[in-house]
């Protein structure tokens, strides 16, 4: 059962502490478009770097790519989103909603009491008709149909075309990978659930081209290690699902394809898919382009369309999901305490650095030992309110430990370290502060 409660506090909170903004809300905001504050840039950002690192910097067989966001309006023809990215669509003629019409039975209708679309008396739905997603723009001075042109819905096509460049310019050889984290834009007609679904949003992609026949030992491959990589992140594996695509599911190009779930407040959701594409993207390619796209493998003499393994992952997506699942509240002396449980190597803020008092030297102190720490990971000085407060405020932005300068380190040249999730406290030298935290907040 959806737990809207939860949601609404990770919302909350997501505001509060500077994590997620609602785009343009001075003016009333703007449907299902999010903007990152400094809290929230700082995670999506860590997000990204973990996966960039696994995809890219710790393996040989994958390279990296940026390709633009606007592409020949030809690349969309032979992807097939021009004539087939579409869903039904039905508008209500009472109360203007519009909804998706084969999903009115997750909707629900605005009149009150809530209601599925089609179950008030007063509801006048109109029949389906196809509503493509792509959003459209124009390049040029002049707005006719020769200069139209789209905002990529997904990144994969720019890595297809590009397939020939990057082979040759990196040497190189099948089976090999191209990875890429950039911009789509999707015109949903039900986007929703704060940044699981929006109209702009960031993806993280591989597309692994590889030899017929070895297609779906690969596919295998990247089922297991996409899954250790989520399980890395810190999330918890019992919150994590396969869901297998059948027949009626399956998309127009996939031989095979997973999702990776994960347990929302508002239930199961994909946050990651995997797929078995065959050799039906560099097909459409080689055919709307005239460009030869097979590949010659030297050593057996052979030419082949290679098939390709996509691993496809939203970087929003998974920043919501590590919120999510960090989110906890403890009882703690007569007290509820919120805390961001996130694994310190993608926390937004590593350290917190406080003076107990403002007096007495130890502020002098604890800038001193904040600009130290700082050079090394984000840290975070607070010299307002109680104790006690700090530390709460530093729960919430999920920040794994805190450094207070008390009256012994005056004579002792030792702090406090405290520990998020243990809420126990070591006496550290400042001389050692690096030592101790360094292997704790960052990659091993």
């Amino acid at each position: 059962m959806a737990d809207t409660t939860l949601m609404d506090k990770l919302v909350s909170l997501a505001k509060r502490r500077g994590f997620v903004f609602q785009s343009s809300e001075i003016y009333g905001g703007l449907g299902s478009v999010w903007d990152y504050g400094p809290l929230g840039v700082e995670l999506k950002k860590n997000v990204k770097d973990r996966w960039w690192r696994a995809m890219v910097h710790a393996r040989d067989d994958i390279e990296g790519l940026d390709a633009a966001i606007l592409m020949h309006p030809r690349v969309w023809e032979a992807s097939g989103h021009v004539a087939g990215f579409t869903d039904p669509l039905v508008d209500c003629k009472t109360c203007k909603a519009r909804f998706r019409a084969d999903k009115l039975e997750d909707a629900r209708c605005p009149q009150k009491p809530s209601k599925k679309p089609g179950e008030h008396t007063t509801c006048e739905l109109t029949e389906p008709r196809l509503f493509n997603l792509m959003f459209k723009t124009f390049m040029g001075p002049v707005e006719e149909q020769a200069a139209t042109i789209f905002l990529r819905p997904e990144t994969a096509q720019g890595i297809y075309v590009n397939y020939q460049n990057v082979l040759n310019a990196s040497r190189q050889k099948v089976p090999f990978g191209i990875a890429q984290i950039g911009k789509a834009f999707r015109n949903e007609i039900t986007p929703g659930n704060f940044i699981f679904r929006t109209r702009e949003f960031e993806q993280m992609e591989m597309q692994f081209f590889v030899k017929p026949g070895t297609d779906m030992e690969w596919f295998e491959r990247w089922r297991e290690w996409r899954m250790q990589w989520h399980h890395s992140i810190g999330l918890n594996p019992a919150k994590l699902r396969w869901h297998e695509h059948g027949p009626g599911e399956l998309a127009h190009y996939a031989k095979a394809a997973f999702d990776i779930e994960y347990e929302f407040p508002f239930g199961w959701n994909e946050i990651e898919g995997i797929h078995n594409r065959s050799d039906f993207d560099l097909g459409r390619h080689q055919e709307y382009s005239g460009k030869r796209l097979d590949y010659f493998d030297q050593p057996n003499n052979e030419r082949f369309l290679p098939y390709i393994v996509e691993t496809s992952a939203g970087a929003d997506r998974v920043t919501l999901t590590v919120m999510a699942d960090a989110y906890r509240e403890e009882e703690v002396e007569g007290e509820t305490r919120v805390v961001l449980g996130f694994d310190p190597r993608i926390a937004p803020i590593k350290v917190g650095v406080f003076p107990l008092m403002k007096k007495d030297g130890l502020p002098e102190v604890a800038d001193e030992v904040y600009r130290a720490v700082r050079k090394r990971f984000p840290a975070f000085y607070d010299d307002s309110g109680a104790i006690g407060r700090r530390y709460r405020r530093m729960d919430e932005a999920g920040t794994p430990f805190c450094i207070t300068v008390d009256q012994e380190t005056l004579t002792e040249r030792t702090v406090t370290v405290r520990d998020r999730d243990r809420m126990t406290q070591d006496r550290i030298s400042i001389d050692r502060l690096l030592e101790y935290l360094t292997p704790k907040v960052t990659e091993g």
